[in-house]
């Protein structure tokens, strides 16, 4: 399937990336994560903008968001590991709505691993991990 992920043209540095604030990674990776969930649908379901306004809302929730983090949690590398538990222990203002608390913290997680992987230049890695964690 062709690859329609942006691709960031300015590789932030390993060290300075492992630093930026958890919260941070994960607002630049639900944009990210929400891109291709939108561009995914699009393509695959066609051109009613109300039926893919639901479609994309039900997998783009903390319990959709979970559910894609634990499928793609045993495949991770050592180092993408520690950025999910990072984002996902990141100590948050916002309350889980319509979700369990465990729900909206790995979906922190995922997000902020996805905006990790989107900053630091892993394209392949974050596409592979994108569509291993919304396969049937």
């Amino acid at each position: 399937m062709k690859d329609y992920l942006p691709t960031f043209q300015q590789n932030i540095d390993k060290t300075k990336l492992r630093l930026l604030n958890a919260s941070v990674l994960s607002f630049v990776g639900d944009s990210v994560q929400t891109l291709f969930v939108r561009t995914e649908l699009a393509l695959e379901c066609g051109s009613n903008t109300n039926a893919l306004h639901r479609l994309v809302a039900s997998k783009i929730n903390a319990t959709a968001q979970a559910e894609a983090g634990r499928k793609i949690l045993p495949k991770l590398t050592e180092i993408e590991t520690d950025v999910f538990k990072r984002c996902r222990n990141y100590k948050t203002q916002t309350v889980a709505k319509n979700a369990l608390v465990t729900d909206y913290k790995i979906a922190s997680g995922l997000e902020g691993l996805i905006g990790y992987l989107y900053l630091g230049g892993e394209h392949d890695r974050l596409s592979e991990l994108l569509r291993l964690a919304y396969s049937e």
